[in-house]
């Protein structure tokens, strides 16, 4: 499975690709980020997102587009650019009919570290680890969406797995009230 991963942010928005399966060592493709400038209008942010997420669709074609699932904050500019990117980064991958997944941060740092309150730092070190990096990827934006890519493929299988057993159960109990 090849999954892109996207930090969303309007500043920096984190993006990294990685490729395996669940249970097998994974290996990096790519590991960068989309950068706007702060002073510019938001309508061209966004415009920039779009191009720097659609140059990484184009050049990995991935599976799979594992992005970060918005949460509240404290600073309500902060989450509505998060959120923004985040919807960009979603439209980009639908348009291509490329399926997304939204995965929480305490899950992906659960996933990648096993724990869900794992700073930034203990991020950046597992995904290295992991990945056989040398160095851990700067920004710490970058080793994020990393980290979403590895939980996506990580917890797809289960997921799966989880929604044909309820497709199923579903299938039973309408067939029941059918006959």
């Amino acid at each position: 499975m090849r999954v892109l991963g996207v930090d969303p942010g309007l500043t920096r928005c984190g993006v990294g690709v990685v490729e395996g399966v669940a249970g097998r060592p994974l290996t990096m493709l790519g590991v960068g980020v989309v950068r706007t400038p702060a002073d510019a209008e938001l309508g061209d942010r966004l415009v920039a997102v779009e191009r720097g997420i659609q140059q990484w669709l184009d050049e990995y074609r991935p599976e799979c587009v594992a992005v970060e699932r918005v949460f509240s904050q404290h600073n309500v500019r902060t989450v509505m650019g998060t959120a923004q990117a985040s919807a960009v980064a979603m439209l980009c991958a639908a348009r291509r009919g490329i399926p997304v997944a939204l995965h929480t941060p305490s899950e992906v740092k659960a996933a990648v570290t096993g724990s869900g309150r794992a700073d930034k730092a203990q991020v950046g070190a597992m995904v290295t680890r992991l990945l056989r990096l040398g160095a851990p990827p700067k920004p710490a934006d970058a080793a994020d969406a990393l980290a979403l890519a590895i939980c996506h493929i990580w917890r797809a299988p289960a997921q799966n797995r989880l929604q044909q057993a309820v497709a199923l159960h579903t299938a039973h109990a309408t067939k029941g009230r059918t006959a």
